[in-house]
């Protein structure tokens, strides 16, 4: 049975790991897979523990995702949030019905006195989700980013002001504080795999990759480590990791990706993932010292997640140039820098997924 650990935010990160539960579950394959989730973006509002990147997984995995929001619940109601409004409560950060039932049992959860993997684990399976999800820390960790304004709390800035202002840095209140749980460490070492998923590098991979315990148990050496770019043709599909990466010091790019991991974290990462519409970009990013796989990393649907996820479970253990045909129709490559690549891939365009009512997710 192969062990394949991912590191994800909310809306790439769901997709992508929803992508390898459908290939594990329609190949015959057996994996176990576990995905350690960002919890930097949490909040407290209405004195609950609101947790939006692990129920964006959750409800994912589980078939119960709102697929036109790209956020919450399916077959969601409002009424909760409608007597906050006449209330005067805020109402900034929208709560659906079915999606306040799950604050209010993981915050009684965290009242009395359990774990925040000990909670998501009783969520997740009461929802029928067979993948271990795992909280990046027990801890809280907060991110804030200073804008023309100063500093501000990451919901703040991306939910209310939907993420409109400059950023000119990032901070993660509490992180040098927090550890790694067993379970997350336990994951990581025993992983044969680990995937790090199209989201925001700054605001959901680095804060995963900032608790302390997690780099010292990656060990890139004993296994392989696949990135996913969350960028293509210069742009995020959702949320401005493309902004902060300009912003940041950085560029809007595939290149940009692969030079914000390799300067940032030298030797990490062994595969950058990239889509068909980067390759002019494939030599400069071979020169880092990454193997590349080029193919269509747009999952629009589900053939295209299990698409995807089985391209980079073979691209995880293999060295060589590789060419397959993914379910789109277009031909992925796969190059390593110590031998010649394939030719550019060709296909036509396709529209980024659309934008949820209260925001698109930050990953």
């Amino acid at each position: 049975m192969q062990r394949v650990t991912v590191l994800a935010g909310g809306y790439g990160g769901a997709k992508l790991s929803h992508g390898l539960a459908l290939h594990a579950a329609t190949s015959g394959e057996g994996r176990e897979l576990s995905v350690v989730v960002n919890t930097a973006d949490d909040l407290e509002l209405h004195g609950l523990h609101i947790s939006p990147d692990l129920d964006t997984l959750m409800y994912t995995l589980a078939g119960e995702a709102n697929t036109e929001t790209g956020w919450g619940v399916r077959e969601e109601t409002w009424s909760g949030s409608g007597m906050l409004e006449r209330y005067g409560a805020e109402t900034w950060f929208r709560l659906g019905d079915r999606d306040l039932a799950t604050h209010l049992v993981r915050t009684a959860g965290l009242r009395a006195g359990r774990r925040l993997t000990q909670v998501t684990g009783e969520l997740a399976r009461a929802l029928g989700v067979r993948a271990r999800l795992l909280p990046m820390t027990d801890a809280p960790v907060r991110t804030h980013v200073r804008t023309d304004d100063g500093w501000l709390p990451f919901q703040e800035y991306f939910v209310r002001r939907r993420h409109a202002d400059a950023v000119h840095e990032l901070r993660y209140d509490g992180l040098d504080q927090a550890s790694a749980s067993a379970e997350v460490i336990f994951a990581l070492q025993r992983a044969e795999l680990i995937v790090m998923a199209p989201s925001n590098p700054f605001l959901s991979v680095a804060p995963i990759l900032g608790v302390p315990g997690v780099r010292e148990a990656l060990s890139p050496g004993r296994v392989p480590i696949v990135a996913v770019s969350p960028i293509i043709g210069g742009a995020a599909v959702r949320g401005p990791a493309d902004r902060l990466l300009e912003s940041l010091g950085g560029e809007a790019s595939a290149l940009g990706v692969a030079r914000h991991y390799a300067e940032r974290y030298p030797g990490l990462v062994r595969t950058l993932v990239i889509d068909w519409r980067d390759v002019g970009q494939l030599d400069e990013v071979e020169a880092l010292g990454l193997r590349v796989l080029v193919t269509d990393t747009l999952m629009d649907d589900e053939q295209d997640r299990r698409r995807l996820a089985r391209q980079i479970l073979e691209a995880g253990g293999r060295g060589r140039v590789r060419r397959r045909r993914g379910g789109s129709g277009r031909t992925g490559s796969e190059t390593d820098p110590s031998g010649p690549g394939p030719g550019p891939t060709a296909g036509p365009d396709s529209d980024a997924a659309p934008a949820g009512d209260r925001t698109e997710s930050a990953a």
